[in-house]
């Protein structure tokens, strides 16, 4: 296998590699961009016109999604994967990667779109480098984009693998990329009603590419993965690299849509949540809950049919997103 092929390893020790770009014995050529980022390009002759963006570590102690991108990497350095796509195999937060935290200073996945601007510190530099990076590859003309980051939750989830799909103004939801994304195993998809700050909202919005936030699973260190079972997604991220696809069922059969009816904003230290601290997401709340005050009897009760909460998190900075209220979606609005 080919030096470049581990990239989690340089990531780990903070190595840069003594060749920056190597070449396959099926010409495929990989070349190292930075601190985690490496790009796969296949021959021209090869070339399928699709551009692929895959992170993972974006929150340094979310390992499976590591994993899984270390596995692709080796399989395509060792020649057993053979890509038609240019690839960009990205580690979002090395340093947080290192420490087994989810980040060192702040969350990076809240630092995108211009936030970073609006702050400092090393995650601050390190979301405007992911920018970078993404800019670049994301850069040629008349090529499809496509770009999943790869998280695994803080909280269990009574849906276990989901996707988050952002919104631009003027651009619909794609029915085949929601196919494909059942093909890889999500179980429900929320689509965003409003701009976010996300890696993946970035490259949505900015960079015109299919983008979306894959939740996987729980979070947990290296090697105690097993109860994280990604093979439906390795089998489709493989048949996408590979230019291999069997055609999608277009119906959306099992996949459950849901769209984001509220935000629940902690806008002091007085906020409080009103709920367990170990709730799973997608965990169902009744009508007239109280779910949640802060200051100036600020109250958050739910009105929604069938709501139900995700990311609930009474921890996050004032002025952050501490839950999202989510309820099914018919799915009416798709492209």
């Amino acid at each position: 296998m080919l030096a470049l092929g581990k990239l989690l390893e340089l990531t780990l020790t903070d190595r840069e590699p003594a060749e920056k770009t190597q070449v396959t014995s099926r010409g495929v050529r990989l070349r190292w961009l930075g601190e985690g980022a490496l790009e796969v390009r296949p021959p021209e002759s090869d070339d399928s016109g699709l551009d692929v963006l895959l992170s993972a570590g974006i929150h340094g102690n979310e390992t499976a999604p590591i994993e899984l991108l270390e596995e692709l990497l080796h399989g395509v350095a060792s020649g057993q994967i053979t890509p038609k796509a240019r690839v960009m195999f990205l580690f979002g937060n090395p340093a947080a990667i290192r420490k087994g935290e989810r980040f060192i200073e702040q969350d990076i996945n809240r630092l995108f779109n211009g936030r970073h601007e609006l702050t400092s510190g090393f995650e601050a530099l390190r979301a405007a480098e992911l920018e970078q990076f993404a800019r670049v590859f994301f850069s040629k003309p008349g090529r499809t984009r496509l770009h999943y980051d790869l998280h695994t939750a803080i909280r269990g989830s009574k849906i276990e693998q989901f996707a988050l799909y952002p919104f631009k103004e003027g651009r619909k939801h794609s029915r085949n990329e929601l196919a494909r994304l059942a093909a890889a195993g999500m179980q429900a998809v929320l689509l965003q009603s409003k701009p976010s700050i996300t890696f993946s909202a970035f490259t949505y919005e900015q960079l015109d590419a299919e983008a979306f936030t894959l939740e996987l699973g729980k979070a947990r260190p290296f090697g105690q993965n097993e109860q994280v079972n990604l093979d439906k997604l390795h089998t489709r991220l493989v048949q996408i690299i590979e230019g291999t696809e069997p055609q999608a069922d277009a119906s959306l059969a099992g996949l459950k849509l849901f769209s984001v009816a509220r935000e629940i904003i902690k806008h002091s230290d007085s906020f409080h949540l009103h709920l367990p601290a170990d709730i799973e997401n997608f965990s169902e709340l009744s009508k007239g809950y109280l779910l949640a005050e802060d200051l100036a009897e600020m109250r958050w009760v739910v009105e929604e049919e069938g709501a139900r909460i995700i990311f609930p998190n009474p921890k996050v900075r004032n002025g952050l997103r501490a839950g999202i209220l989510v309820v099914p979606d018919s799915g009416q609005r798709l492209g």
